[in-house]
């Protein structure tokens, strides 16, 4: 039991440190009015100023938005007829701008052609042996997205995998 709470419980902790550094690492305002009136700063070429050109919500024009899936998806992987071992994942989206909520509202369906991914990829033996390896992770992550543009459409532009375990029974 113990070893199922203690990652639960690091990845709190983490995410908690993360976030406290953060906010204390984040300029005073103070420093944000120097800066927005170029007292202090360095020069920053146009180039640069249009690369990073925020509305006036000090959000980044065009920058995409990350939706997390609320529950972390559950695969056995099955060698000779018996569950060998668990997969577990936890999935984000990357969407276009304003679309979070058209994906906590396709959630189900979303799911469902997910995991029918991540069973397929279990069945083709993507989950044994390295199965943390840089390609076959690739070769899933765009399986994924292609599920998701079906589901959603092309506001969906990538599939991120914060998280991935295997245990073995």
């Amino acid at each position: 039991m113990i070893g199922k709470i203690l990652p639960v419980l690091l990845a709190l902790i983490g995410l908690g440190g993360g976030v406290g550094a953060g906010l204390l690492l984040r300029p005073s305002s103070e420093d944000a009015e120097h800066a927005a009136t170029g007292e202090g700063a360095d020069h920053v070429s146009d180039e640069q100023a249009d690369d990073h050109s925020a509305n006036s919500e000090g959000q980044v024009e065009g920058a995409a938005e990350y939706v997390k899936m609320n529950n972390q998806f559950v695969v056995p992987v099955v060698k000779n007829g018996r569950v060998a071992s668990m997969v577990v994942l936890s999935l984000s989206l990357e969407v276009a701008p304003g679309n979070t909520e058209a994906v906590y509202q396709r959630e189900p369906k979303l799911r469902d052609a997910f995991l029918q991914v991540l069973f397929d990829h279990a069945n083709v033996g993507g989950f044994s042996g390295s199965f943390t390896d840089g390609s076959n992770l690739v070769v899933l992550r765009n399986t994924l997205k292609e599920a998701a543009v079906l589901v959603l459409g092309g506001v969906v532009t990538n599939i991120l995998i914060t998280d991935i375990a295997r245990q073995d029974v």
